[in-house]
């Protein structure tokens, strides 16, 4: 379910990325506490992987946890942004590789877009993604080789953003005819992304997280820094006039309480299975048999 006519620019989001790669643990917390999150639904669902995958695994932060709590299955671990990976990877000199005798092995590290995955089909048991969804305009294209990649019986466990984060700043901005924001997609619509993707019986499920800033510019500086900037394809190129930020900063003032100012995130979490095949891909309907029991 793509949104017609707002567009992000793939490059300059692989390059913010990559700018931000090197710094981005001093300012993911959000994305740490969503991680958590994630973990908590997890514990509910019965699944026991033979494989991982990790898609938009950003600097690797979820890559030791995943390990933790499967001890022992193989993860892989992929990202556009190559200077992500390279601080997911981490320092790979002789003596952490001594470190590493009899210790569970490190995850393969891949440099992909998420709608072209280099995997086999069937490959995987477990796709985990935090906060990758939301960097796609349209996702059904990823969420279709999510679908592919996974095994029969397979788990999508996924989180993204809704259209009513960063709804504060969104308000306070004066009208224009430039995406100043990103758009993100409904709940709702991402549900019927997941079906239109092959995927069964998917669960889905919201909540708004408040983040609190002293100063407007903290949370622009915060944007900058974890590689958040627009990246819309219309968004504005020249220089914005002064009096654009001072109509902005005195309507987000306006929203002040007790001496902070808010910043709403809309959190959506999902998950979904890979059914078996109802019909094979040149169109033949799939029958199965089952053996009487003795």
């Amino acid at each position: 379910m793509s949104m017609p006519d707002f567009q992000l620019d793939p490059r300059l989001v692989r390059r913010r990325a990559g700018r931000a790669a090197a710094g981005y643990a001093t300012v993911d917390a959000l994305a740490r506490e969503v991680s958590r999150r994630m973990g908590e639904r997890l514990e509910y669902i019965r699944v026991e992987p033979r494989r991982i995958l990790d898609l938009g695994c950003g600097p690797g932060a979820d890559l030791p946890t995943l390990g933790e709590r499967y001890p022992g299955i193989p993860r892989i671990a992929i990202d556009a942004a190559p200077a992500m990976l390279t601080q997911a990877r981490g320092e790979q000199g002789l003596l952490k590789r001594l470190m590493r005798l009899g210790k569970p092995a490190d995850p393969d590290f891949v440099c992909a877009d998420a709608a072209a995955l280099p995997l086999a089909r069937g490959s995987v048991s477990l796709a985990w993604s935090n906060l990758m969804l939301n960097w796609l305009h349209d996702p059904l294209p990823a969420l279709k080789e999510l679908h592919r990649v996974l095994e029969v019986g397979g788990l999508l466990m996924f989180s993204t953003l809704g259209p009513d984060t960063l709804k504060e700043l969104r308000a306070a901005l004066p009208p224009s005819q430039h995406e100043h924001l990103h758009r993100f997609i409904d709940m709702h619509d991402l549900g019927d992304a997941l079906i239109g993707a092959g995927f069964s019986d998917p669960v889905m499920d919201m909540e708004m997280i408040t983040v609190t800033y002293t100063r407007l510019d903290d949370l622009f500086r915060d944007l900058r820094d974890s590689g958040c900037n627009n990246a819309a394809e219309a968004r504005p190129r020249g220089l914005t006039g002064r009096s654009h930020w001072q109509q902005l900063r005195a309507a987000y003032e306006a929203l002040r309480r007790d001496g902070r100012l808010p910043a709403s995130v809309e959190v959506v979490y999902g998950h979904a299975w890979k059914a078996a095949p109802k019909v094979a891909e040149d169109g033949r309907s799939v029958i199965q048999f089952q053996r009487k029991p003795a």
